[in-house]
């Protein structure tokens, strides 16, 4: 092996636990590039995007470096930085570093790799017998003797079949076809045509009028065009003055006052130069500074900030609901940008990004970029490029910008930061900020702190509701604690009223059973409506109905594939699982008894939006849930309708909670408090007290005196007791009491294992066999496995078992005896029917 043989390690896009060696031809020694994407063949035919990890000369011992198909960027698209954060993730929550790379990575920069199937050029299809095929084999083999490749998808259409393989894998078997793989860039820059008075004429005035004479007289549609030009470009008299050089305009507006022929003839005659240019999908928003005003609370807080920050990477602001915490974050956004250094800002919600968005960019105008999951592949892209200064400004008309300034959720953390001096983390408390689903599990108020710590930046951490383990470390002197505890200006905190569901009178119960407001919550509604005052209501359940029963044996109809009652969507007329999608026709009769008395029961958003548009016929009203708010613009356009008065109830779930401001609310509603105080899990007390309190703070944000009415069975419970007294503190202590004592956050750490298989004897012996391993090491730490809640889902079932350990214990030791435990599970055969998931500090 030559000395000089380049050989590089890579991240694949895989959960594979190493990296992979790859060789580079000679011809590509020159672009190499730590960070940057190369298209890699891994397996017998399959190509995928890999990320340059490692640049050396060592060819690896274990297998036979392939070489590299190709070089796909002329920077690198991921720094160090990012390195170093994807490799903590992946060991803090125990998965693998291309698993963190695939959540990383916008979709439009991973390549696709699509299976095209080709004639075998070693076969002799001079001497094929047809009478050996198929008739579908036959049309595939003539449409590729005339198309020469084909996509799957594209024989699936010919053959008008959704599943093509079984005649593809035949012709195969018969050695007729074969596959191969082709990669393509998913990212397509928006690259639009531009038109300008080309130099020559700017430059001879004698010229452009011998021009002008000629095409008035002759071509009418041209003068059109030449004349819009000089009116767009505010030179409708230009002709005694030269243009501007760079005065370029869409060919598309020349369009509109004349047609392709005759631009294209001014384009034929040198009159007219045209260019195609990249253009960014991102709207470019105009400066609006402000000042930023504040008040002498605020002004205090600020200054104990910056004294924490001096001894402390991490500070708390504690601020009750409508404080004025988002002014504090733009001043230290601003001191921050003083400093040439970049700023992010998280939100839990998308939702929240549309209001506060416009807040921001009052203060910083076109430095703030936004970043969330309903933007398209291709504006992901711009924004990551943006972000890691990868944008030219030449060929582009000046319409990219790099952005100093970062709002957006969660996956904004994952985003090419080079110079990060603040991370805001705003509503901190929210489980939003944790990945459920797939790998990686990460928690992202926790995971930017250690961001922050790469980057030598600082972190605030924002609620009016402390996560209990933040407030704990602030408490700890871990973290810096920065207290507001009054509303900004004339504002009061709400007068909060729990009212009781309950009636001693029987015949009230029956006749009242399934009434959605109490009598209380009416008269409210109506007293802030006769004021022209709006009002919210909140249900944390989306649909109309939870389920519907049969009215005589009480048969309700169930998920075929999970554990769960179909909910009731009436926008639909359909029932609907939320957990793996399946939906079906309402049933018309019991499938247990036959009867058709079958009723609705429970009540979601759209049943609440249903009722109040009985009661208040002549009120406008919007629902704010998941399947209110799919598209893209929808949340705007559902926010702005509230703000500017066009909607007087908005009706919604938790999304209506976070951190939203509207200064005519006076009354907030809580539909029923009991679901948030009676779910069977350690946080659920913390959740409902967070839940009402940031709830409540909707109402009374301004000048209007803020009610909230909570509807409860159970008025005399603590935590609505504490809610009402808005006693954060005292809430505080009776939970750290309970989670000391039974051993819970913040004094013990807990791992969560998920097995999932479709044999439910394999789980059951296979979950065991993990827990008997796990407890070789962790003894009575170890608890389970149990069935969850909902034990089957998409046909797969489900255990779980628990892993609480003291927070003295090594967290690498914990990690390691967890890596071996997995490793001894592995070895069992039976074992490879049961996927495991680990979930490091579940919420």
């Amino acid at each position: 092996m030559q000395e000089d043989t380049i050989f590089i390690d890579v991240v694949l896009p895989l959960a594979v636990p190493n990296l992979y060696t790859y060789r580079v031809p000679a011809e590509m020694k020159q672009a190499v590039r730590i960070g940057s994407r190369v298209v890699v063949q891994f397996g017998k035919s399959k190509l995928y995007t890999a990320l340059i990890r490692n640049v050396h000369h060592t060819a690896p011992s274990a297998y036979e470096a392939r070489y590299i198909e190709s070089i796909v960027d002329e920077a690198p698209v991921v720094n160090e930085i990012q390195f170093s954060f994807w490799d903590w993730i992946a060991s803090y929550y125990m998965c693998h570093t291309g698993e963190v790379m695939n959540a990383a990575l916008p979709a439009g920069l991973k390549l696709s790799s699509e299976t095209k199937i080709v004639l075998n050029a070693e076969y002799d299809f001079s001497n094929l017998d047809l009478n050996v095929l198929t008739e579908k084999e036959s049309m595939v083999i003539e449409a590729l003797q005339s198309r020469t490749t084909m996509l799957v998808s594209e024989i699936a259409d010919l053959l008008k079949v959704k599943n093509p393989q079984p005649v593809i894998r035949s012709l195969r078997e018969k050695r007729l076809v074969v596959n191969y793989e082709e990669v393509s860039e998913r990212y397509k820059p928006r690259i639009i045509p531009y038109v300008r008075l080309s130099e020559d004429f700017i430059n001879d005035e004698e010229k452009l009028a011998k021009a002008f004479d000629s095409i008035e007289a002759k071509a009418p549609k041209q003068l059109q065009a030449l004349l819009f030009y000089l009116n767009k470009t505010g030179n409708i008299n230009g002709l005694k003055k030269a243009l501007p050089i760079d005065r370029w305009i869409k060919k598309s507006d020349l369009l509109k006052a004349s047609d392709t022929g005759a631009v294209n003839g001014l384009v034929k005659k040198g009159l007219f130069e045209q260019q195609e240019f990249e253009i960014s999908r991102l709207k470019i928003e105009k400066e609006s500074r402000k000042n930023i005003d504040l008040s002498d609370l605020q002004r205090k807080s600020l200054d104990e900030i910056h004294m924490h920050f001096e001894s402390k990477q991490v500070v708390l602001l504690h601020g009750i609901t409508g404080s004025g915490k988002t002014e504090i974050y733009c001043r230290l956004i601003e001191e921050t940008l003083k400093e040439g250094k970049q700023v992010l800002f998280l939100v839990p919600e998308i939702a929240l990004t549309t209001q506060l968005i416009y807040r921001v960019r009052n203060f910083f105008g076109e430095r703030v970029g936004v970043y969330h999951s309903k933007f398209s592949e291709n504006e992901r892209v711009e924004i990551w490029n943006s972000v890691a200064g990868n944008v030219s400004t030449q060929d582009t008309l000046k319409s990219h910008i790099n952005y100093d300034v970062v709002l957006g959720a969660r996956s904004a953390l994952l985003l090419p930061f080079t110079n990060l001096g603040l991370i805001i983390v705003d509503e901190e408390h929210d489980s939003s900020y944790k990945q459920h689903d797939v790998a990686p599990r990460y928690h992202a108020r926790d995971s930017a702190i250690y961001l922050a710590h790469l980057h030598h930046a600082k972190v605030i951490l924002g609620s009016a509701t402390p996560c209990l383990e933040t407030y704990y470390n602030a408490k700890e002197n871990k973290f810096g604690l920065v207290t507001l505890s009054q509303r900004f200006g004339a504002a009061s905190m709400p007068e909060i009223e729990a009212v009781d569901t309950r009636s001693e009178d029987p015949k009230a119960i029956a006749k009242h059973r399934d009434k959605l407001f109490t009598p209380r919550l009416i008269d409210e509604i109506k007293i802030a409506l006769d004021k022209k005052e709006q009002v919210i209501l909140f249900q944390n359940r989306r649909g109309f109905a939870p389920y519907t029963e049969c009215n005589t044996c009480n048969w309700v109809p169930h998920c075929v594939q999970c554990d769960v009652a179909m909910i009731y969507h009436k926008s639909s007329g359909r029932l609907v699982c939320h957990y793996c999608g399946y939906s079906m026709q309402p049933p018309s009769t019991c499938a247990a008894c036959g009867n058709s008395d079958l009723r609705y029961k429970g009540f979601g958003t759209e049943k609440i939006e249903e009722e109040i548009e009985i009661l208040f016929p002549e009120v406008k009203t919007a629902r704010m849930d998941l399947d209110s708010t799919r598209s893209k613009y929808a949340y705007k356009q559902l926010l702005d309708d509230f703000e500017q008065g066009n909607v007087d109830i908005l009706i919604g779930t938790q999304m209506v909670t976070k951190g939203l401001d509207f200064d005519n609310v006076s009354l907030v509603g809580v539909i029923s408090a009991d679901q948030a105080l009676n779910f069977p899990d350690f946080r659920t007390h913390e959740k409902a007290f967070q839940l009402m309190t940031q709830v409540s703070g909707r109402a009374g944000r301004k000048d209007v005196k803020g009610k909230v009415i909570i509807q409860t069975s159970q008025p005399q419970h603590a935590i609505i007791h504490l809610v009402k007294e808005h006693d954060y503190q005292q809430f505080y202590q009776l939970q750290m009491q309970d989670r000391q004592q039974f051993h819970y956050p913040p004094f013990f750490r807990i791992i969560e294992f998920t097995l999932i298989s479709k044999d439910l004897f394999v789980l059951n012996e296979g979950s065991a066999q993990l827990a008997a391993e796990l407890k070789k090491y962790f003894h009575e730490r170890v608890l389970g496995p149990e069935f969850p809640l909902v034990a089957r889902i998409r046909n797969e079932f489900h255990k779980t078992i628990m892993l609480k350990s003291e927070r003295e214990f090594s967290s690498v030791k914990i990690r390691e005896y967890v890596k071996i435990a997995i490793q001894d599970f592995n070895r069992n055969e039976l074992n490879k029917k049961i996927r495991v998931r680990i979930d490091v500090d579940p919420v």
